[in-house]
């Protein structure tokens, strides 16, 4: 059975992997998008 780091790099490289990466890069290219990961990251880091 493949290591997590290989699974994912075989991910990667598949057309549905490179779908995925592509819909992120644009999601994070977003101020918007990046302002709510922003909040988000900022609420979760707040209740520690």
């Amino acid at each position: 059975m493949p290591g997590l780091i290989a699974r994912l790099t075989q991910f990667s490289r598949s057309p549905q992997g490179q779908r995925t990466i592509a819909s992120a890069r644009r999601a994070a290219a977003d101020p918007r998008k990046r302002a709510q990961a922003r909040s988000l990251f900022g609420r979760l880091r707040g209740r520690r």
